[in-house]
């Protein structure tokens, strides 16, 4: 396949296919991010979606913050803060990325804390689904019905 540079300067928009490409994703991930709120495109006179070339940036943005582990909710509620849904400056990484930080502050101490109490369960090795502490603290799980249970990592601060 013949692979076309893309100039970010040029007002002709780019196709879902184009865009996709440059930023690494699956053209579904554009359409999901169209869906949820997070990025604009337009259609062609012939029905394809097109994007402003801007939009690279805004999906690195999106990428960036999944990575950092925010949810998508949390992604558009900080581009919901940009003037006129502009793309994200460095400005606006610096000053969104300084708001997170607790955020991230919490999961890594939830994070600390399941490897401890990992370190402790193989220790023992007992994996009992009475009496681990690890998977069912204080047997609270039994409030919850018969059947499997799944481990979560509280995350929320």
């Amino acid at each position: 396949m013949l692979e076309v540079e893309v100039d970010l300067k040029s007002s002709t928009p780019l196709t879902i296919g184009q865009l996709a490409r440059r930023a690494g994703v699956a053209t579904s991930a554009l359409r999901f991010y169209e869906a949820e709120g997070l990025l604009a495109g337009s259609r062609s006179t012939g029905g394809h979606r097109q994007y402003p070339r801007h939009a690279l940036r805004r999906v690195a943005f999106i990428r960036a913050a999944q990575a950092v582990g925010l949810t998508l909710p949390q992604i558009k509620a900080a581009l919901a803060t940009l003037p006129d849904g502009r793309t994200p400056t460095k400005a606006d990484w610096t000053r969104l990325s300084a708001a997170w930080a607790p955020l991230l502050d919490a999961r890594i101490a939830a994070l600390q804390k399941l490897r401890s109490q990992l370190t402790s369960c193989i220790g023992c090795g007992c994996l009992s689904l009475k009496a681990c502490a690890l998977y069912n603290p204080q047997d609270s799980v039994s409030r919850q019905g018969a059947g499997a249970r799944l481990l979560r990592i509280e995350t929320t601060p």
